[in-house]
């Protein structure tokens, strides 16, 4: 997949896993590549910018495979700025694939 896709929505994927549920740093990483390929070095920087953003809250948990695991808690503003994101991905998502029927699908 197009790396400059991948980074465009890589926030939005990230938001939308959390958003009934709060998830670790791999987990997400794992839940992402099964839909496309994401490294898993890429997930933690942006796991970072958004929790100093005010989007997550964190906090560890034990785990019974090694050492705590570091949660990611979906914020009020991070859940108002996820369906800020998702109402801009429907919008955008749609022109595009009007300009794609448009242009390629006469």
């Amino acid at each position: 997949m197009n790396v400059q896709f991948k980074k465009g929505v890589l926030d939005l994927c990230v938001l939308s896993l959390t958003a009934w549920e709060d998830r670790y740093g791999y987990e997400l990483a794992v839940a992402m590549s099964s839909k496309f390929e994401v490294a898993v070095g890429s997930v933690y920087p942006l796991l970072n910018r958004l929790t100093q953003e005010g989007y997550f809250t964190t906090y560890l948990r034990e785990s019974p495979e090694g050492p705590p695991r570091k949660y990611y808690k979906l914020t009020p503003l991070g859940h108002q700025h996820l369906m800020e994101l998702v109402r801009e991905w429907r919008t955008f998502s749609h022109a595009v694939d009007e300009l794609i029927k448009e242009g390629v699908e006469r």
